[in-house]
């Protein structure tokens, strides 16, 4: 089916990606698994590349982009080859879109261009021990002291946490009201190396080993007042400004990892004989493939959509919601066949298609996990 998303410049940057992956990515990717994370410089290689600043206006050292469609080229490299850029994503489609909306211009102009660069990197800090899903238990507490607010509490699963040199940490700067739970939320743009700011245990993750999970810990961590993003108090508004971008970053990434994962196992029914035949010949592999290329196509017309949606400015959670919750799902059926079809081999980890099968488990989880995306899918539709 003919595609439409990209034009020539698209496509141009696609073969950019593509040559920066095979020669400074695939080569060293075991080396980023064992270790849990890519090497620093790595992320100065990716700023020197480009990609951090794609959709940074010019005048902080980005292209001045708005559009998410070389966003989507990356994800789609990336699933190509097997690979992952490590906190990459975080850093551009989690914390980018907070920076832009809501980051006044002195800040700006501090935090960007090192953003850019690869210098400053950058995670976001929401979830909690005891708090996942519902944001509003958030019980990290922010209190103003003069001209600094003191930082006490602790965060769980964050993606990136343990290279990130400034993280976004939700916090709770007042008390919830009776009538909304929700609010008395802020985030704070805090620098890792402040006094009291610690990096626990990097976790240990069944998938996506190459992108490092930590457990931060805040005691008594004085950040300065000019270091609030936006206003005190709108941190919730704030988060679910960009749910739908969030949620969309994950749909396209469970599409191109079924993508990837129907082309992996192609090459692999072509060469692999059992019984003296291809098992490419055999109808069961025909109808499996065929099966997991139309979740494919399902997938990849969603996602356009949502993407062109997304750059109009009229993406909606919900809508959003629906991509994930479709995408997901679609990945895990997909994956999993494409596994099969490998036999043993799909189970060992130098076979892509066992990377592909780890690291697709937590697409069901987080950013909103495919029960919590039901309740917000129903409760637009009303019902």
């Amino acid at each position: 089916m003919r595609r439409t998303l990209y034009n020539e410049d698209h496509e141009a940057f696609r073969e950019t990606i593509r040559a920066f992956i095979d020669a400074e990515v695939a080569p060293r990717y075991e080396d980023w698994e064992n270790a849990g994370h890519p090497p620093r410089d790595f992320y100065n290689q990716l700023g020197e590349l480009g990609v951090f600043g794609i959709q940074v206006p010019e005048e902080f050292g980005g292209a001045g982009e708005t559009s998410f469609k070389y966003q989507a080229v990356i994800a789609e490299e990336c699933a190509r080859a097997g690979v992952g850029f490590g906190g990459y994503s975080v850093h551009v489609n989690l914390c980018l879109p907070y920076l832009m909306k809501y980051a006044n211009e002195e800040q700006r102009k501090r935090w960007l261009p090192a953003f850019v660069a690869g210098d400053a990197m950058f995670a976001i800090a929401m979830t909690e021990p005891g708090t996942g899903s519902d944001l509003a238990g958030i019980a990290t507490t922010a209190k103003r002291d003069g001209d600094h607010y003191v930082l006490n509490g602790a965060k769980t699963f964050i993606t990136g946490g343990v290279l990130a040199d400034r993280m976004l940490v939700v916090a709770r700067t007042s008390p919830a009201s009776a009538e909304n739970r929700r609010s008395g939320l802020s985030i704070l743009v805090v620098d890792t190396k402040s006094e009291g700011y610690s990096v626990g245990r990097k976790l240990e993750k069944i998938g996506l080993r190459s992108s490092d999970t930590a457990e931060l810990s805040f005691v008594d961590v004085r950040v300065p007042v000019e270091d609030l993003l936006g206003e005190e108090g709108r941190g919730f508004e704030y988060l679910t400004h960009n749910l739908a971008e969030e949620r969309l970053g994950i749909a396209l990434t469970s599409y191109a990892s079924a993508a990837a994962a129907v082309d992996f196992a192609k090459d692999y029914v072509q060469q692999r004989q059992v019984f003296g035949k291809t098992v490419s010949s055999f109808q069961n592999t025909k109808f499996v493939l065929a099966e997991c290329q139309t979740d494919v196509e399902a997938a990849r017309s969603l996602v356009d959509r949502c993407i062109e949606a997304l750059d109009a400015g009229e993406l909606t959670p919900a809508d959003a919601a629906v991509a994930k919750l479709f995408c997901t799902e679609a990945q895990a059926r997909v994956v999993d066949k494409c596994l099969q079809l490998h036999g043993g081999y799909g189970y060992i980890l130098e076979y892509p298609i066992a990377r592909l099968y780890a690291d697709a488990r937590v697409a069901r989880i987080y950013g909103g996990t495919s029960e919590v995306l039901k309740t917000i899918i129903a409760k637009d539709m009303k019902v």
